[in-house]
């Protein structure tokens, strides 16, 4: 009879190196009836799981490792006092989800995601220090090793050392979450190391809960944060090739599939307003509909009673967004939604709303990176980034492709140019904006802080290059209007020269853009993630960066108002006007009052 294994419900909390687990262990020790292993080498107890004796190959371990005996020799080294969970990490954990999962299915696995940049310094410096953790390896002239030893190490040979721990970053953090998907939703979630050190109450209320750990009779403390290791400049050239594991790990956070911390009360989604910005959207007759996939949340901003009203909606991940008439889309994380303005149901909903849009049709598109979206006569087209095209929907395919720049060769899941914008122009799809001109899975990161593009659908021509990071193109009293988002401005382009000429500079970076009148109101992001924002002229320019909407007089290019996210929204993705709707609602789709809501053709 197979001895099942003594340790209940055991928590490993796994993570790339320098990325915060043992803070995150530290915190979660502290609650009732919970120990952390303390122990340098957890695995020591079982010589053939060791690198050492497996040929130096590499520290992943498999199902195949956990048998009952080598279970049992753990449990008996680790020492958990009976009725105790176990809380644990060490650097190769990240490897052996795998194992761990199999000696103990109960477990119960945390995974950390921290700014790649800051954990790569920290490890750089480890590394280069020599004393924490470091092996000599057989064939390995270069530092000792360092921290997790990943597979194809060997090939590694002769590198430098910032390529050496980009790697090392790279396979642990892709390697932990092949393992971490492939198990049950209610087995394993993700933090934000920044989340945790920013809001430890918060984040640790929602692990605890996600763990079923006890209520503390005191919230638990974070050890003291250790100093982020200076930034080397040598680490930046390498920062394309961790680019997409980093992409994945945030994507983690986005997806949780269980435990999700608790809801932020209202008062995370605080905001500071000027007073004209209300009174601006007032003489406009308008309000406006802002999209936040940072925080899962849509923002409906309206004139109440001379001042500004934020009302925020649920949806998972919201992008793009496009008003036309009675409809309005959304982009979601793998759907497009279109709502319908039903002004008849006001009095369901409040008698002050003068429209209510109300959810019709959810289309699966899967996850296409939907950008821009935007309506060209009644047809809605949308910018799939994900595959480097314009596509239309007819709710039988995931998408129809439309249009696709001339150097993209093939229809392919790879985001080879960072596609993202569409201006439309007399009912026409015209002009786009791409971050690069490159053929290669995620090739446009390399040259991302100058090498986007402006591009003439009808002709497949480059209409302006050598921009930052451009974003949302619209056309408004005959000119082409552009984001330049690297550089945190707003611009016009001549579509005959390319020549650009710039309108307004702001605090943040632009992305989501709409006007009325003479007034462009422009959406603004903090962009702390170094990865994909690093290296731009904006992060260069300003330190502390604005999250919000900007309104710009653009006959003068001052800035008219404005409002500031204080807290949770760091980040803003799409901005459109509802011209002529000064108090809308917008119900989501698990609204309890579309159960009897009913729209009915006349006459029946």
């Amino acid at each position: 009879m197979t001895t099942p294994p003594r340790l209940r419900h055991p928590v490993f909390v796994v993570a790339a190196p320098h990325s915060g687990a043992e803070t995150l262990v530290a915190a979660l020790s502290g609650y009732d009836g919970t120990s952390a292993l303390a122990l340098a080498e957890p695995l020591a107890a079982v010589p053939r799981l060791l690198p050492a004796e497996r040929g130096w190959d590499t520290a992943r371990l498999g199902i195949q490792d956990a048998r009952p005996a080598v279970v049992a020799q753990l449990e008996e080294a680790w020492q958990v006092a009976p009725d105790t969970r176990l809380v644990a990490s060490w650097p190769d954990a990240a490897l052996q989800v795998r194992f761990l999962r199999a000696a103990w299915p109960d477990a119960r696995f945390v995974f950390v995601q921290r700014d790649p940049l800051e954990a790569l310094a920290g490890s750089l410096a480890a590394w280069e220090s020599g004393t924490t953790g470091a092996t000599p390896l057989p064939g390995w002239t270069g530092p000792a090793w360092t921290g997790p030893l990943t597979p194809e190490w060997r090939g590694l040979a002769g590198a430098d050392a910032a390529t050496v721990v980009a790697d090392q970053w790279r396979r642990v953090v892709d390697l932990a979450l092949d393992d971490l998907e492939r198990l049950p939703p209610g087995a394993w979630t993700a933090i934000s190391h920044h989340d945790l050190r920013a809001e430890p109450e918060r984040v640790l209320a929602g692990l605890a809960e996600f763990l079923r750990l006890p209520a503390p009779e005191a919230p638990p403390t974070l050890p003291p944060d250790t100093p982020v290791a200076a930034v080397d400049d040598r680490l930046r050239p390498v920062l394309p090739a961790v680019a997409a594991a980093a992409q994945r790990a945030r994507e983690a956070l986005d997806r949780r599939p269980v435990g999700r911390h608790r809801e932020a009360p209202d008062a995370a989604y605080a905001s500071t307003s000027t007073p004209n910005f209300a009174e601006l959207l007032r003489l406009t007759g308008s309000s406006l509909v802002v999209s936040t996939y940072q925080t899962g949340r849509v923002v409906v901003m309206r004139e109440q009673d001379g001042g500004l009203n934020t009302h925020f909606k649920h949806f998972e991940k919201p992008m793009g967004i496009a008003h036309h008439g009675p409809v309005l889309a959304l982009g979601t994380r793998s759907e497009v939604i279109t709502f319908r303005n039903v002004p008849g149901l006001a009095d369901r909903v409040g008698a002050q709303h003068d429209a209510v849009f109300v959810p019709r049709t959810r289309l699966h598109t899967g996850d296409i990176r939907v950008h821009d979206l935007a309506w060209a006569g009644n047809e809605l087209w949308a910018v799939n980034t994900r595959f480097s095209c314009l596509v239309t929907l007819d709710g039988v395919h995931s998408f129809v492709p439309r249009w696709r720049p001339p150097f993209i060769s093939a229809l392919a899941p790879e985001d080879r140019c960072h596609l993202n914008g569409l201006a439309v122009v007399d009912e026409r799809p015209r002009y786009v904006t791409a971050l690069g001109t490159t053929d290669a899975a995620g090739g446009w990161r390399p040259g991302k802080a100058d090498g986007g593009v402006v591009m003439d659908v009808t002709t497949d021509e480059i209409v302006s290059s050598g921009l930052s990071m451009p974003h949302s193109p619209r056309w408004y009293r005959d000119r082409l209007w552009v984001l330049e988002s690297g550089q945190g401005s707003l611009v016009t382009v001549d579509v005959t020269t390319g020549e650009r000429t710039t309108v307004a500079q702001l605090p943040g970076f632009t992305r989501g853009l709409a006007f009325a009148g003479r007034y462009a109101f422009i959406g603004l992001s903090q962009v702390r993630e170094a990865v994909t924002f690093g290296g731009i002229p904006l992060t260069a320019r300003l330190e502390d960066r604005q999250s919000g909407v900007w309104i710009v007089d653009i006959e003068t290019g001052e800035t008219m108002g404005f409002v500031r996210f204080e807290d949770r929204v760091e980040e803003v993705f799409d901005v459109a006007l509802l011209p002529g709707m000064r108090y809308p609602e917008l119900l989501g789709t698990d609204d309890e009052r579309l159960v009897d809501s009913f729209m009915v053709p006349p006459g029946h």
